[in-house]
Formats: structure tokens, C-alpha cells, sequence
């Protein structure tokens, strides 16, 4: 009885050992399966509690079955395998701040280009009518200042308006029909002068020391009539287009008349229909630049005719008195050439040193040249800053690119408008720069919409100190 009780014994024990193991493996698959970690015992240690809580589980199980689980095991989800996409930052705030202007100035750079070259294109089209027009503003510029003393004479708009254009066109036209008149009275003298003075310069070349030859010169003489007797189709083709420019500027001359008309007797009325087609945020300030650049203009004409009328007189007597012919109609086209600066004065007194030279020789060329050169440099250093002012001077590289710029677009005429063109606009931009930050001042903000885009900046508060982009 003793030797089974003790059998017993021993497979209750052994049984308890199974079962305190089979609890530590079941332990362990839970403690998997939620993720747990060791503690900070280490694994030894976590198995020696399960070990302990596996025996103490064996006791109890020995008297009682042990309760089901109270919740059922959370199965967790599989983790994320993908890695985290940092966020990116905005394009624009990514681009250095310089490329941003340059970005923003650029497109507006390429619309104004686009928009100017649309304009020549236009203006090339209409270039009669524009350059009409252009020089009905000029001679308006010249004669509006007898319409107004008229007026204040007494005399009504109509009366004064045509009795001043009527002188004006009068005048005008007189001085255009007495050169022409004194170059057919003194062609044919002109004419044997040049052939005689043609045969001096035959002479002189043949007595040279360039060893040029009776033979050379004949052969020279030859080849251009030759050349004259080949291209006799295009000179009678250029002959044909001359008579079109005629046709054409008589038309120009028409039209210039009709707008002189009644630019004096209703300009007014058409200055307030052109700035009623201006925006009305900046209507004030083109309102207030209108004036000024009349009065420029105005200024400009009045001072270049009497500038050029002095350079004629001038220049006009030294000729005379050198007995160089044709001197009254060399005097003519000197006061016509002084409407195109720099380029018309040097154009004009080559051409007086040109006929002194072939009419009277290289002594009385010289005296010419000098003549023209001393009155220039009165004209360029005392007459104009005397006369012109401060308010039409432009800067002379500007005057030389605007001239040439004119001269490529239109031709003469665009040379004569060119620069009086410059010197308004100059004033307006002037007026409207000084109008923008008087009205900025006053706290009436910018004129126009303000700063938008990427390279608009938000002004902190006062006080805090600080510009963000």
C-alpha cells in the first residue's frame, strides 16, 4: 500500500512538471504573439517567472480547472512596409528671389517689345497719315501762340483760328516756292560753274602727285556714261516713283493742313475726348502730364525755328559774301535742315561746302567749312541752352539714336518728328514719376494696381519689423 501511494506520488509530480511546462510554452506564444518584449531582466529571468507562475498554476490547477481566458487575444495589424514621403515644399518659394524678378521683368519686357513692334508695323501701314498728322502737331505747336493773342484781342475762335492758319500756310508756302524759284534762276549758272570747276579739278589731278593720267580720267569719264545709257530703264522706273512721292506728298500736304485746322480751332475738345479714353485711375495724372508736354513741344518749335532762322542768316551772309552762288536757296535749305538736329546741320553745310568747292575752289571751301563750323558751335554752346532751356534739352547720343531710329522707320520726315517726340515724352514720364510719389506721400496709395504675383511682397504691420516674401 505504501509502494503504490508512492507511485502516485511521484506521477503527480511528474504530471504537474508537464503541465507547468505546457503553461511556460503557452506563455510564451501569447507573449509572441502580442509583441511583448523582455523585461529588463532579460529572458532568463522572464522564463524563471513563467516558471514560478507555472508552478503555482500546477498547485492551483491540482485543486481547481483553471477559468477561460476573459478576452480573446488582439491580433494586431501588419505593420506598414513602405517608408514616410517627406512633404514638398512650394515651387515658387523654392526659386531664388532674383530669378523671380527677372522671371517677372522678362514677360513684360517681351509684351512691350511685342507691343512696340506691333506699333512700327502699324505705323510703317499709315506712315503718310501718321507723319501728316505728326507734322500738323508741329506746325499747330508753332502757330497756337497767335491764335491765343488773337483771342485776346478780341477776335472770335473761327476768326482767329483762320486767319492764323491762313498766314501760316501762306508763309509756308511762299518760302517753298521762293526756293524753288532761286534754284531753276540760277540752275544754268550753276551748271557751267560745276563744268568748270569739273575742269579744274581735271587739271589739279592731273598735276598731282598721285600721277594720274589724261587717259584715266577719259575712261572714267567713259564708264559713267555708259553706266547712265545702261540703267536708262531704272532712272525712267525712279522717274515713275518720284511722280508717286509727289503724288503722296501733296497728299501728306493736304492732310497736314486739314488737321492744323482744327487741331487751332478745337483742340481742346479733342484733348478731353482723348482723355476720356483713358482709365480713370490714372486719368488725373495723364490730365496734369497733357499740358506739359504741350508746352515742351510748343517750346521746342518756337526755340528750333528761331535757332534755325539765325544759322540761316547767318551762314546766308558768310556765303554770299564769298560770292559762292545760289547763296539765298543754300540759306533756305540750312533754316529746312536745322529742324533735324546734329544730322540736318551737318547735311546741309557739307552741301553749301560742296557747291563753294566745285564753283569756287578749295580756298573758298574752307572759308565756307569755317563759317559753318563757327556758327554750329555758337548755335550748339550759347543759342540752343539760351533759347531751348533746360526743360527741352535732351541728352545728344540720344538725340543721334533717336534721329537714326526715326530715319529707319520713316523715312525724313521721321527724322524731323524724332526727336521732339524724345523730349515730350521725357517730360512726361518726369511729371508722371514726380505725380506718383507726391500722390504715395499724400497716402492715396499707387496709381494702378498694386504688386501681384510671385514677386509681391506683404508688408508687416509697424512694429514688427520685418518683410516676408
Amino acid at each position: 500500500m505504501a509502494k503504490r501511494e508512492g507511485w502516485l506520488g511521484r506521477l503527480g509530480n511528474k504530471l504537474n512538471r508537464m503541465e507547468a511546462r505546457l503553461n511556460e510554452r503557452r506563455a510564451e506564444v501569447e507573449a509572441e504573439t502580442r509583441g511583448d518584449l523582455p523585461g529588463p531582466g532579460g529572458p532568463g529571468r522572464a522564463r524563471a517567472g513563467a516558471a514560478t507562475e507555472a508552478s503555482a498554476a500546477a498547485t492551483a490547477t491540482a485543486t481547481a480547472v483553471p477559468p477561460p481566458p476573459a478576452h480573446p487575444p488582439v491580433i494586431p495589424a501588419p505593420p506598414l512596409t513602405a517608408p514616410a514621403v517627406p512633404v514638398r515644399p512650394d515651387p515658387a518659394s523654392v526659386v531664388p528671389w532674383g530669378m523671380r524678378v527677372a522671371a517677372e521683368a522678362s514677360w513684360r519686357l517681351l509684351l512691350l517689345a511685342g507691343m512696340l513692334w506691333v506699333l512700327m508695323k502699324v505705323i510703317s501701314e499709315v506712315r503718310l497719315v501718321v507723319l501728316a498728322f505728326a507734322a500738323a502737331m508741329l506746325v499747330t505747336a508753332m502757330l497756337q501762340p497767335f491764335v491765343v493773342r488773337l483771342r485776346r484781342l478780341g477776335l472770335p475762335r473761327g476768326l482767329a483760328t483762320a486767319v492764323t492758319a491762313i498766314l501760316g500756310f501762306v508763309v509756308i508756302g511762299l518760302v517753298g516756292w521762293f526756293v524753288v524759284w532761286q534754284v531753276m534762276e540760277n540752275l544754268d549758272d550753276l551748271s557751267d560753274r560745276v563744268r568748270d570747276g569739273i575742269n579744274e579739278l581735271k587739271l589739279w589731278a592731273l598735276d598731282s602727285p598721285f600721277h594720274v593720267t589724261e587717259k584715266q580720267i577719259n575712261d572714267i569719264a567713259k564708264n559713267l556714261s555708259e553706266t547712265i545709257g545702261t540703267n536708262t530703264e531704272q532712272i525712267t522706273s525712279a522717274g515713275l516713283q518720284g511722280v508717286t512721292v509727289l503724288v503722296e506728298v501733296l497728299t501728306g500736304i493736304l492732310l497736314a493742313m486739314f488737321s492744323t485746322l482744327f487741331l487751332l480751332y478745337d483742340g481742346k475738345r479733342i484733348w478731353n475726348w482723348a482723355l476720356g479714353l483713358v482709365p480713370s485711375a490714372a486719368r488725373a495724372g495723364v490730365a496734369g502730364a497733357g499740358p506739359r508736354a504741350w508746352r515742351t513741344l510748343t517750346a521746342y518749335v518756337r526755340g528750333t525755328v528761331i535757332v534755325a532762322l539765325i544759322d540761316a542768316i547767318f551762314i546766308g551772309l558768310g556765303i554770299y559774301f564769298l560770292d559762292v552762288p545760289m547763296a539765298v536757296p543754300l540759306a533756305v535749305f540750312i533754316f529746312l535742315f536745322a529742324f533735324i538736329p546734329l544730322v540736318g546741320a551737318v547735311v546741309s553745310g557739307a552741301l553749301a561746302v560742296v557747291v563753294a568747292l566745285v564753283t569756287q575752289g578749295v580756298f573758298t571751301a574752307l572759308m565756307v567749312l569755317l563759317v559753318v563750323l563757327a556758327v554750329q558751335q555758337i548755335e550748339g554752346h550759347v543759342l540752343q541752352p539760351f533759347i531751348l532751356g533746360r526743360a527741352v534739352r535732351v541728352h545728344p547720343l540720344a538725340v543721334v539714336l533717336s534721329v537714326a531710329a526715326g530715319g529707319m522707320i520713316a523715312g525724313i520726315g521721321g527724322a524731323v518728328v524724332a526727336v521732339p517726340l524724345v523730349a515730350v515724352t521725357n517730360t512726361v514720364v518726369g511729371y508722371l514719376k514726380a505725380y506718383s510719389r507726391e500722390q504715395h506721400h499724400l497716402g492715396s496709395g499707387m496709381i494702378g494696381p498694386g504688386p501681384h504675383g510671385s514677386t509681391a511682397l506683404s508688408v508687416a504691420p509697424e512694429g514688427e519689423g520685418h518683410v516676408t516674401p
